[in-house]
């Protein structure tokens, strides 16, 4: 007779694209007992200048889809569809859902000079949360809010070093650092893959935030406990709306075991 392991119940985590691997590294980390299901809605990505209405939408779809998987508690790994879909989605769903914000907060408690440069989409920059976020926090700091078009991009296309990348970071970085930021907040997953390149732009005085981290311990404090189970088989399965084959690619390239990839089936409307 054959010992079958049951399979762990999985934690969801979604992002617009391959940004959200970043996050998942510290979730897994953090949590390296659970079982995770990731969906890259890549053939979407990047999110950052898409409709707000299509965001929503498509972030209830892929929920909806992942509950049906029968994830514990998700993670919205993208702070994009994060401040655009996070309240409509706890409305519908009861599960912990653990979602991102752009780390102003703990920004404006470090920086020396008063100055905070926000890095983001334009739809996160644009967003009420963000907003206030601003008014909450910034009262006596200045926040630089730097939307970065075409950044998301080039993460998506695995180019996180050459002449573009390298050309865009500069001109979203270097206004920011001459009017005396000294700390600089990641507010898009996807640049997580590009914080070697933004610390050498910035310079080694200038603090780089990004919110992994920050994001894994949350979870763990909401996670449903659970009575202890038989033993149980650890799994991560990948989920993308685009190629398979370039997101094996992608996950092989940052060293992440890339077996499980399937083409995210087709969800229904709303």
């Amino acid at each position: 007779m054959h010992n079958i392991e049951a399979l762990a119940a999985p934690i969801g985590v979604y992002d617009s694209g391959i940004g959200g691997l970043s996050v998942l590294r510290a979730l897994r980390q953090k949590l390296p007992g659970e079982s995770f299901v990731y969906v890259a809605d890549n053939a979407n990505a990047p999110y950052g200048d898409r409709s707000l209405a299509f965001i929503e939408s498509r972030a209830k779809q892929i929920t909806k889809f992942l509950v049906q998987r029968g994830v514990t508690a998700l993670v919205l790994a993208c702070n994009t569809a994060s401040v655009v879909a996070a309240h409509h989605l706890r409305r519908l769903h009861m599960l912990p859902i653990v979602a991102m914000e752009p780390a102003i907060k703990p920004a404006t408690q470090i920086t020396k000079s008063k100055v905070v440069l926000v890095m983001a989409t334009t739809n996160t920059i644009q967003s009420q949360s963000v907003a206030r976020l601003c008014r909450t926090y910034g009262k006596d700091v200045r926040v630089i809010l730097q939307p970065c078009p075409g950044l998301a991009d080039q993460v998506e296309r695995g180019q996180f070093q050459g002449a573009l990348t390298r050309r865009l970071l500069e001109e979203f970085i270097l206004p920011g650092i001459a009017a005396g930021a000294d700390t600089i907040v990641l507010g898009c997953t996807h640049y997580a893959f590009l914080a070697n390149e933004i610390s050498l732009i910035a310079g080694s005085s200038v603090t780089v935030l990004e919110p992994s981290g920050a994001i894994a311990h949350q979870l763990a404090r909401v996670l449903p406990e659970t009575p202890a189970p038989r033993k149980l088989a650890i799994s991560t399965t990948y989920y993308t709306s685009g190629s398979a084959r370039d997101m094996s690619a992608f996950l092989a390239s940052i060293g992440e075991p890339s077996e499980s990839v399937y083409v995210l089936p087709p969800v229904g409307a709303d």
